[in-house]
């Protein structure tokens, strides 16, 4: 794909969606890692039906430490692989009050030292809290690059690599999540909705579907 037509799909993109976010309910940089750290291989509206409940008795590092390990996983029980992800959210907590003063680093080295925060996490709070230019990858987002040949890759991180790569500066803090919800509702894993498409015609997909 030339960058041309790259830059024309990113521009569609950004005028059909001008101030995209993510769909995980948040209100501070903690509330968004620990709702990224549980939506790991479970949905974002599965999170939010937790978090719901969970934040308003507990929603800094201390308050769910306090909560101890059960009380956390009454809160968590919906979401899918809760035992370990309810050890990882416990332990990391007890490391943001031990070095952080409860906050959450603004520093990639310190995100992904934490468990239960790998790389695709870190790049989802450092963009989504802090603003940075970062691209996280998940299965909608390497779907949608692969698909349409925006940026190719064999896997996230190829593909993270390729759009930080080809991606213009004015569009990175915002690729992201225009991707993202573009493979959620749009160009979906089955049967993508090419007749819903608004970049149809620029897609290099092969077997496009009505």
């Amino acid at each position: 794909m030339n960058q041309q037509k790259r830059v024309e799909i990113l521009t569609r993109l950004r005028a059909n969606n001008p101030n995209p976010t993510t769909e995980l309910e948040y209100s501070t940089p903690f509330e968004l890692l620990i709702a990224v750290i549980l939506s790991a291989q479970a949905t974002d509206v599965g999170v939010n039906k937790a978090t719901r409940k969970l934040y308003p008795v507990a929603n800094t590092a201390e308050k769910i430490y306090n909560l101890g390990l059960e009380g956390l996983k009454s809160y968590i029980k919906t979401i899918g692989l809760y035992n370990s992800k309810a050890e990882n959210v416990i332990k990391t907590c007890k490391i943001l009050m031990d070095n952080y003063n409860g906050e959450v680093p603004e520093s990639r080295e310190a995100l992904e030292a934490l468990p239960g925060v790998g790389r695709k996490t870190a790049n989802v709070v450092l963009n989504t809290a802090f603003g940075w230019p970062t691209i996280a990858v998940d299965t909608h987002i390497y779907r949608v690059s692969n698909r349409t040949k925006l940026a190719v890759g064999k896997n996230v991180n190829e593909v993270e690599q390729k759009l930080l790569k080809v991606v213009p500066t004015e569009f990175k803090v915002d690729v992201h999540h225009w991707l993202i919800l573009h493979g959620r509702y749009i160009c979906v894993a089955r049967k993508p909705r090419c007749g819903a498409c608004l970049i149809e015609d620029l897609c290099e997909f092969k077997d496009k579907s009505e």
